[in-house]
């Protein structure tokens, strides 16, 4: 299997460990096109697409969802971000052109983009209500925020890394990640291990910089521990928006303000806000809209 954005699961010392990495330039560069974002604003979405992808692949069937929303208070003004279970993602966040001066390392400050609020998980998986964890925002930086998210709301030890590294001209250069989990009852010395070789990676930039694929990336986390890869996934950014479905969308707004766009005698153009893909609705269309709901 060939391809330029993937993921990739695996286990080690004997299933007590579940780890994923991710390569993901072209869904955060994807991301970036789409709703022309700043660095920052590029970082704090690819980091978190890069994470829903990987996450996705813990959900069992092609018709489960998950949502990852970052309800903040700093200026990026909140992040929204989908998955499914195919590394299928999209996202947007609310101010696509917050600026910021670079962090007191020097790094773009994704974290004082974000700033403070709460951390929300919601998994569909088709039962009558979905599962929702939340958490407060720790740091704003995304892989510490889920990291806390683990540990409170899923009870699951865990470690993420996440790096969005950009070009000169302000595009995508690198974009990945890894999630490492500990099952119950891991044995001490391999926590131990574990510690050991995360306590050698400075970075996951400095690793993307390097041009570490998710294999090695895992290689150098899980040394010692005997990685089998279990999975491989393709990811991309991609968006099932429709005509259709933006049709459902404008009829849940209710009669009256669909009547109200008719007296104004303009053509209606309503936007997807994960792809930006625009749909028009002449008036002719929302007076046959109405009629076929019986509205």
């Amino acid at each position: 299997m060939t391809m330029d954005d993937y993921l990739i699961r695996a286990t080690a010392a004997d299933d007590a460990v579940r780890a994923f990495a991710a390569t993901t330039r072209g869904v955060a560069e994807e991301a970036r096109r789409i709703h022309n974002l700043s660095p920052v604003a590029t970082a704090a979405l690819g980091r978190t697409l890069t994470a829903a992808a990987m996450m996705g692949l813990t959900m069992k069937n092609d018709s489960d969802l998950m949502t990852i929303t970052f309800d903040c208070d700093g200026p990026i003004g909140g992040i929204t971000v989908t998955g499914d279970s195919r590394g299928r993602v999209k996202g947007y966040v609310n101010n696509p052109g917050v600026m910021l001066p670079p962090s007191a390392e020097g790094k773009l400050d994704v974290g004082g983009a974000v700033g403070g609020g709460i951390l929300r998980v919601i998994r569909d998986t088709g039962l009558k209500e979905p599962y929702v964890g939340e958490v407060s925002i720790f740091t704003g930086e995304i892989a510490e925020d889920l990291t806390a998210y683990f540990a409170e709301s899923e009870q699951t030890p865990s470690v993420v890394g996440l790096g969005v590294l950009m070009n000169h001209d302000n595009t995508v250069r690198e974009a990945g990640g890894f999630i490492i989990q500990l099952m119950p009852d891991t044995p001490e010395e391999v926590i131990a291990a574990l510690e050991n070789n995360l306590s050698r990676i400075s970075s996951v930039t400095g690793l993307l910089r390097e041009g570490f694929t998710p294999e090695a990336i895992l290689e150098r986390v899980l040394e010692g521990l005997d990685p089998v890869i279990r999975d491989k996934q393709k990811a991309e950014y991609y968006c099932q928006c429709s005509r259709s479905r933006v049709t459902r969308s404008l009829l849940a707004v209710g009669r009256h303000e669909i009547e109200e766009m008719i007296r104004e005698g303009k053509t209606v153009t309503l936007s997807c806000g994960f792809c930006g893909a625009a749909y028009d609705f002449t008036v002719e269309d929302l007076k046959v809209l109405l009629e076929a709901a019986g509205q």
